[in-house]
């Protein structure tokens, strides 16, 4: 599945938890989606915690 459907499918369903959840329900959700981005950015390989965390894995 491309970027773009990926896109529109969690468009849609925040969109459901904010109709049928509130605002809170929506900033949860809002919040788990973004951990869940970063721990699949690390599992993917595209985001180096060690050059976050100040040890770059170059040296």
């Amino acid at each position: 599945m491309n970027a773009t459907r990926w896109c529109l499918v969690v468009g849609l369903v925040l969109g459901i938890v904010l109709a049928f959840g509130g605002w809170f329900a929506f900033l949860v959700t809002v919040l788990f989606g973004l951990i869940g981005l970063l721990v699949g950015l690390v599992a993917d390989g595209k985001l180096d915690m060690a050059g976050l965390f100040g040890r770059a894995a170059s040296r």
